[in-house]
């Protein structure tokens, strides 16, 4: 049998993993890329290999189509947008992931976010390095609100932390939320245009699909606070990227912190790179090396499953 590997983070390890991989006559190719493969990078490959440890690969309905030999898709960390499962379940390939695998990490990088811009510590930083004595007002957050569209697992975190900071917190969410999680945390459940208009931050953290593409664009924006702050660790196509760039621009909200955007690597020309008041990671906010090192384990675990070995 033989694999393919495109997941970026899992490139570097594969050898660690060569004597199971060996054991169980799997041979595998890695492909060079840098964040993820397209259509157009798998469609002339695949037919040739049963099993992919896959990033945020475009795995398409032509993509399956071409497919024939492949049984599993061992996708590295959470997320499973970007692959078409309904083609996936047709051509009869599975599909596995490691769930919540990255709620601590991911909720400590939103209040990385959350603290700069709280605190000013980005601007009075810049203005030090260029020999400035300036001292920036800041708030608290125990005087500042916190609103969190999804609460999934990482979206639950995020609000744990901010009870814990003494934030108001609300949540909106299409599910039902427990009413055990709503006492622990003191979270208010409202409709999304309450939750925009009253909270300081905002933190998306939904699935991606085709109802919440653009979940935030210029009609939500506007009914943001002016001192408003958006974050998204999240799928970059949730935000509008376009609308928040004016929103910011027009300072109809103040700025944003953001990991991930809707288009992967960011474009050295994006005008977000130049604006002060918005805080740019690059997709890096599951970065923590215990936690990789059990996707990584996870992982490999899944392929092996899929491929009927173990």
């Amino acid at each position: 049998m033989k694999i393919l590997i495109t997941a970026p983070y899992f490139q570097p390890v594969p050898l660690k993993y060569s004597d199971i991989l060996n054991q169980h006559h799997i041979e595998f190719d890695m492909f060079d890329v840098e964040e993820k493969c397209f259509e157009s990078d798998l469609i002339p490959i695949i037919h040739k290999y049963d099993g992919v440890i896959a990033g945020d690969d475009q795995f398409t309905s032509a993509v399956f189509e071409k497919a024939i030999k492949l049984k599993v898709i061992s996708k590295w960390g959470t997320g499973i947008d970007s692959i078409d499962l309904k083609s996936a379940k047709k051509h009869g390939v599975k599909v596995l992931n490691t769930a919540d695998a990255f709620i601590r990490p991911v909720a400590e990088t939103v209040f990385g976010y959350i603290l700069s811009f709280a605190r000013n510590i980005h601007i009075q930083n810049t203005l030090m390095k260029k020999g400035k004595w300036e001292k920036v007002e800041s708030i608290s957050l125990s005087e500042s609100s916190l609103g969190v569209i999804g609460l999934g697992s990482i979206g639950k975190e995020v609000l744990r932390f901010g009870k814990a900071f003494g934030m108001e917190l609300y949540g909106y969410d299409i599910r039902e939320i427990s009413t055990e999680y709503i006492k622990e945390t003191g979270t208010k459940m409202v409709s999304k245009d309450t939750l925009l208009s009253n909270s300081d931050f905002v933190s998306l953290h939904c699935v991606l699909n085709k109802t919440t593409k653009h979940i935030i664009g210029a009609e939500d924006f506007n009914l943001m606070k002016s001192n408003a702050v958006l974050i998204n660790t999240a799928r970059g196509p949730l935000i509008n990227e376009l609308d928040l760039i004016k929103a910011i621009n027009s300072k109809t909200i103040f700025g944003a912190g953001l990991d991930v955007f809707e288009k992967e690597p960011l474009d050295p020309q994006n005008p977000l790179r130049w604006m002060d008041n918005v805080l740019l990671t690059p997709h890096n906010s599951n970065s923590a090396p215990s936690v990789r090192e059990y996707v990584h384990e996870n992982t490999v675990n899944n392929l092996l499953t899929g491929l009927g070995v173990i």
